[in-house]
């Protein structure tokens, strides 16, 4: 009797632990940067060598998907004092997270690359500054600050 309580614990023990591996496993829900690796498409399209800072009053902010394929991004309109243009400032799942919250009629400096999307000028930002605060979103080289750990 004491051989079959022992056996029937065991068992019950080792279900238990594997129900709960499973359902740990669940949660573990990779899918990848959504087409905001450093490595995409998109990534290489930024280039060190084009890179400048404007100055502007945020006209609008929106959520817009870049490229075909890729998961939403936050993209800004600035007006400068010589033109409108469309900043692109990255993945919204990352920029939903950050303490730096933009608005329109916000002033703002924006540091990035300028590039050519669809036929229209872009400015993929790197950096981005509110009053005192500055929000890194890319390195010197372009490379995404939401890539994180992720090999160069």
């Amino acid at each position: 009797m004491q051989q079959k309580i022992l056996i029937f614990a065991v068992l019950t023990l080792l279900c238990f632990s594997f129900t709960a591996s499973a359902l740990a496993q669940q949660g573990m829900n990779w899918k990848g940067s959504g087409g905001w690796g450093a490595q995409a498409p998109y990534a290489r399209m930024y280039n060190p060598q084009s890179v400048e800072t404007v100055n502007g009053e945020v006209v609008s902010i929106e959520k817009i998907i870049p490229m075909q394929g890729m998961n939403y991004g936050m993209h800004l309109t600035l007006q400068t004092e010589t033109e409108t243009i469309s900043v692109h400032l990255g993945p919204a799942w990352y920029l939903e997270n950050q303490d730096v919250q933009i608005a329109a009629a916000d002033k703002i400096e924006i540091k990035g690359s300028r590039v050519t999307l669809d036929g229209k000028p872009v400015l993929i930002a790197a950096e981005l500054k509110k009053g005192d605060k500055v929000l890194v979103l890319r390195d010197a080289g372009g490379f995404p600050v939401w890539s994180g750990w992720r090999r160069r």
